[in-house]
């Protein structure tokens, strides 16, 4: 497993390094441009649809999703351990600084997202039987005829079976094991048990019941975690300012906070904001396409907006809340994480600070510790974490068999099934760190065929942002 794990590393350390910012950054500016900046220009439509109506929703069409529940199955997959112990990660390996580039590419990711949504619900279809098919690999197909757009869907749907409904949901299950262990002493192996039991209740019951529990469950758990963050924040209101300091300051100046050389700190602090503000918000991923190719509504443009709208609930507030609560207590004023010289050792990502390890599995329970108490602290995040984590598990199971589905039909679904739930229990089981580096691995190979595509396809979505503007100014 050592071997391996290395192997895995060094794969992602191109992949994150170079590859992924790129391709990322790349698309996000390129479809920023083509759409005149329809995260700035559609924020208040896409607002208003998912929170003035839940967009709109054709009432002929039984099958598949309202926008609603297409919106909360995307962001039920987009918040994750990604928000929590994924943001943890990313502050303790690339400094405070890692989340100002979370924000770079998620603002540019809103772009992206749309863009995928959009497309999504444009190269959709629906069978005989009302089952609608959509997602990367039909755009894919779209985008790329013959040998070459064959290989790059099939490439996809594999990457994305792997990504998402087997290693993705050991990470998810490997979170709530861990954090269930601190908290509670519950052993993992229950823990896994339990979840697997839940997730196949689930499952059986296919697309219409994920989308009555996660739009309950979504904005449930947000809620809570938002209020209980917000509590830390008001603990914490001196540090605020210092708080909001260190995520600039550090951004281009880390290796202050991190050690190393001022080269090598940013490229951690930039690669590490990249890497798991893909693994949060998943713009540019291919996986959220899934659930907005399900939506019922009348337009393509409408459900891209709100798309848009998930990557930011995603980051610019979950996600953001876990980085200010980690940041205003373990960095700013006299926190023990504050300078370099209060680190007595540091190694793959774990810190040793006072004889106690410091480590992306424990960092947010620390943090909330810090003002509720140690006991309080870690239950509170190791209950929402489990609401996160498992929320994912059934919306990635969901992407991850639209896949298997393309490429062996729906007769063998109970073996995927099945392989998904034993990959759900190990996941309770296996190294923390080999976990995440295979996650992270095939969420980035998905990266590659799904942003060549849209890329591809990049005069469609201009022109359906072009379509709904005019239709707008039209009314």
């Amino acid at each position: 497993m050592d071997i391996l794990l290395q192997i895995v590393q060094t794969i992602n350390k191109y992949l994150s390094d170079y590859i992924l910012i790129i391709m990322l950054i790349g698309a996000g500016l390129f479809f920023s441009i083509r759409t005149k900046f329809v995260q700035v220009r559609c924020f208040g439509e896409g607002c208003k649809a998912v929170f003035g109506g839940f967009g709109s929703e054709d009432k002929n069409n039984k099958a598949g999703l309202n926008s609603f529940q297409a919106l909360t199955t995307a962001i039920a997959a987009q918040v994750g351990t990604g928000n929590i112990v994924g943001a943890c990660g990313a502050i303790l390996i690339g400094g405070p600084g890692a989340v100002f580039w979370m924000w770079v590419i998620a603002f540019f990711g809103m772009a992206t997202i749309y863009s995928e949504a959009v497309l999504a619900q444009k190269t959709r279809s629906v069978d005989d039987d009302g089952t609608i098919k959509g997602g990367p690999v039909y755009y894919i197909k779209t985008a790329f005829k013959g040998k070459f757009g064959t290989f790059l869907a099939v490439f996809f749907a594999i990457a994305s079976i792997l990504a998402l409904g087997f290693m993705g949901a050991m990470v998810q299950s490997n979170s709530i094991g861990e954090s269930f262990n601190t908290a509670f002493g519950v052993p993992t192996w229950i823990t896994g048990l339990v979840v697997s039991v839940l997730s196949v209740l689930i499952f059986v019951g296919g697309v219409k019941r994920l989308g009555a529990v996660t739009e309950k469950l979504v904005p449930v758990m947000a809620i809570l975690y938002i209020i209980g963050g917000l509590v830390i924040l008001v603990a914490r209101i001196q540090y605020i300012p210092e708080t909001i300091g260190m995520i600039f300051k550090y951004a281009f100046q880390p290796s202050a906070i991190i050690g190393g050389g001022i080269g090598m700190a940013i490229k951690n602090a930039i690669s590490q904001g990249a890497k798991r503000g893909l693994f949060s918000n998943e713009a540019g991923m291919g996986s959220t396409p899934h659930a907005h190719a399900l939506a019922n509504v009348k337009n393509p443009h409408d459900q891209g907006v709100i798309a848009m709208i998930g990557v930011f609930i995603d980051t610019f507030i979950v996600l953001t809340m876990t980085a200010l609560v980690v940041i205003s207590t373990l960095y700013a004023g006299n926190g023990p994480l504050a300078t370099m010289e209060a680190v007595q050792s540091a190694n793959a990502g774990e810190l040793i600070v006072n004889g106690a390890t410091v480590a992306k599995t424990n960092m947010a329970q620390l943090a909330f510790s810090g003002v509720f108490g140690s006991s309080i602290g870690s239950k509170f995040v190791a209950i929402c974490l489990f609401f996160f984590a498992f929320s994912t598990i059934i919306s990635w199971n969901l992407f991850g068999k639209i896949n298997y589905n393309y490429l062996f039909g729906k007769k063998t679904n109970i073996i995927y099934a099945a392989i998904a739930v034993v990959f759900i229990f190990l996941g309770s089981l296996l190294s923390n760190d080999l976990v995440w580096e295979l996650t992270d691995m095939f969420n980035q190979l998905m990266v590659i065929p799904n942003v060549i595509a849209i890329i591809a396809l990049g005069g469609l979505v201009a022109k359906e942002a072009k379509d709904a503007k005019e239709r707008k100014n039209n009314k």
